[in-house]
C-alpha cells in the first residue's frame, strides 16, 4: 500500500522499498509523463491500492492515471487529523502517514461514481455557473430599465419570460413607443395592453440603453452556451 501527498507542482509518495526494506518516499512532478512515471514505480514495488488526499482538484489527474492500474482511496483530509499522532511538518511527513494509516486500514475512501456519471456531472455543474450567470445579467437588464423607469416587472411577473425578453429584445432594437411594446404580451397575461403600456411609459436615455443592449448580448451568448 502507498500514500500520497498531492501538490500543484510536486507529488510526494510513500510505499514500501524493494525488497521489504523500510519505506521509500520519492517527489514527483505534477505532469502526465511523471505521472506515469509514478504508475510505474509503483508498479515496480508491487502496490495494489494507493491513497491519496483529495485536494482541490489536484487529485483528478491522478486519480485518472492510477485507477486503470491501482484500487485508488480518495481520502478526505479531515480524517487524518482524526487519529491521534498526526503532525504535519512537511509534504513527504504527510505522505508517508497517509501510507501507515492505510496500511492499518485505518482510511476510507471517497465516494467516486463511474466515468459516464463523472462525465454527466461536469456538464450539470457547468450548466449551474450558466444559470447563475444568465441571471446576473438579467439582473442588470433590469437595473437598466429601472433607471429609465421602464417597469417591465411591473408589467409582466417574470421579466426573463416570454412577453419580458420579447419587450427587452424590442427595446433594444429601437423601439420606443409603450403602444408598440404592449402588443408583444403573450395571451396568457393577466393584463391588459393598456395596463402594460402605462408601465412602460419612460424617459429614455441612452447611456441606459447601451447597458441593456450589452447586458442582453450577454444573456443571448450564455444561452447559446446551454444550449449547446
Amino acid at each position: 500500500m502507498a500514500g500520497i501527498d498531492l501538490g500543484s507542482e510536486r507529488h510526494w509518495v510513500c510505499a514500501p522499498g524493494l525488497g521489504g526494506g523500510g519505506r521509500e518516499v520519492v517527489d514527483f512532478g505534477a505532469t502526465t509523463p511523471e505521472l506515469v512515471r509514478m504508475a510505474e514505480w509503483l508498479k515496480d514495488r508491487k502496490i495494489e491500492s494507493v491513497a491519496m488526499e483529495s485536494t482541490g482538484v489536484y487529485w483528478i489527474a491522478p486519480h485518472e492515471v492510477l485507477e486503470k492500474d491501482f484500487e485508488v482511496l480518495l481520502v478526505d483530509t479531515r480524517q487524518l487529523a482524526r487519529v491521534p499522532g498526526w503532525n504535519k511538518k512537511t509534504d513527504p511527513d504527510d505522505c508517508e502517514w497517509i501510507q501507515r494509516l492505510h496500511s492499518c486500514g485505518l482510511l476510507n475512501g471517497s465516494f467516486r461514481p463511474q466515468e459516464q456519471v463523472c462525465m454527466l456531472r461536469t456538464l450539470v455543474r457547468n450548466k449551474a455557473n450558466l444559470l447563475a450567470e444568465s441571471a446576473d445579467w438579467v439582473r442588470r437588464m433590469q437595473k437598466s430599465l429601472d433607471q429609465m423607469n421602464v417597469r417591465v416587472h411591473r408589467a409582466v411577473s417574470d421579466p426573463n419570460g416570454v412577453t419580458g425578453m420579447a419587450m427587452v429584445c424590442a427595446i433594444a432594437a429601437g423601439e420606443r413607443d409603450a403602444g408598440k411594446l404592449a402588443p408583444l404580451r403573450d395571451r396568457r397575461c393577466r393584463k391588459s395592453q393598456e395596463e402594460i403600456a402605462e408601465q412602460l411609459s419612460e424617459h429614455w436615455r441612452e447611456d441606459h440603453l447601451f447597458s441593456l443592449r450589452q447586458s442582453l448580448q450577454m444573456y443571448d451568448a450564455i444561452a447559446e452556451r446551454m444550449t449547446a
